[in-house]
């Protein structure tokens, strides 16, 4: 397996490169969604309202960090449970999306939309939010600021340590 450090802004350029199981400290621009989130963000696609992000070359985090404490940018910030994005996962590939990060498997159609757009779900430690958390420096609400911790924001990484779980080439670490 390989090692990588990259910038958010290559995972579309390194996407190809990736193999499952490699590990990848990503620096960078990373945007927080969970389901709630989703869901809004395939409304305004709907709608043909304006994102709160550019989806192309973006890259999600399936999560919904804990309050700052005093002094930090935020608070524990480990992954959830990538399959409840399911649903909507292959809509944001399609247009544009190149990396989810999140933990557990993904679903048939998630897979073919990874492969068919040459994208790449990496995965991150669950159980260790606060560790996580050393790794960002700037968190910052975008939108929807009504839901809390499941609003959707923008991070930035710092060395932020993950595993490709699946590659652009439907490799996985769950089959």
């Amino acid at each position: 397996m390989a090692e990588y450090r990259l910038c958010s802004s290559q995972l579309r350029e390194y996407a190809p490169k990736l193999v499952c199981g490699d590990r990848v400290l990503l620096s960078g621009t990373v945007y927080t969604a969970r389901d709630a989130a989703h869901k809004r963000i395939v409304s305004m696609m709907d709608d043909k309202k304006q994102l709160p992000f550019e989806l192309d070359g973006a890259a999600i985090y399936y999560a919904g960090p804990t309050p700052a404490p005093p002094g930090l940018p935020i608070g524990s910030c480990g992954p959830t449970t990538s399959s409840r994005m399911d649903p909507y996962a292959p809509l944001l590939l399609d247009n544009g999306l190149a990396a989810m990060i999140g933990k557990g498997p993904r679903n048939s159609d998630v897979i073919d939309a990874i492969v068919r757009n040459k994208a790449v779900y990496l995965c991150a430690i669950g159980g260790a939010g606060a560790l996580a958390a050393q790794c960002i420096t700037l968190c910052e609400v975008i939108a929807f600021d009504d839901l809390g911790c499941e609003s959707v924001k923008r991070l930035e990484f710092c060395d932020f340590p993950l595993i490709v779980g699946i590659d652009c080439n439907g490799g996985s670490i769950f089959s």
